[in-house]
């Protein structure tokens, strides 16, 4: 995976794909009508190994360092799936923002499946 980096007077500061994946797992789980990251087949075997699901959310940074996320969610049965997609976006979009300083272009988000909680 490639690495967004950036120059400071005392060197390099690299940031992993996989850390900005990490945030938005960690940013969507809390909001309250998510049920779990969702995925595919590969991604569930990977959580009943006990690894986090970060394979199922897709980052891409262009030149410009604008981050595009896409992320898989399972929703809670009998929450409103607009409004959950919207708060998963909007706290998604603030911790990127407040922990990488990196622009976010889109997140976009598919749910998979509702499940009951």
């Amino acid at each position: 995976m490639q690495a967004e980096e950036s120059r400071t007077d005392l060197g390099n500061i690299k940031i992993h794909k996989n850390v900005i994946a990490s945030i938005s797992s960690l940013a969507a789980i809390e909001i309250e009508g998510v049920k779990r990251i969702g995925g595919n087949f590969r991604s569930a075997l990977l959580e009943l190994a006990g690894k986090k699901n970060l394979a199922a959310i897709q980052v891409e940074i262009n030149k410009n360092e604008e981050v595009k996320v896409d992320i898989p969610l399972v929703i809670k049965y009998g929450f409103n799936i607009p409004e959950v997609a919207n708060k998963v976006q909007e706290s998604v979009r603030n911790a990127l923002e407040k922990m990488t300083n990196l622009s976010v272009k889109d997140i976009n988000i598919s749910v998979q499946a509702i499940e009951r909680g």
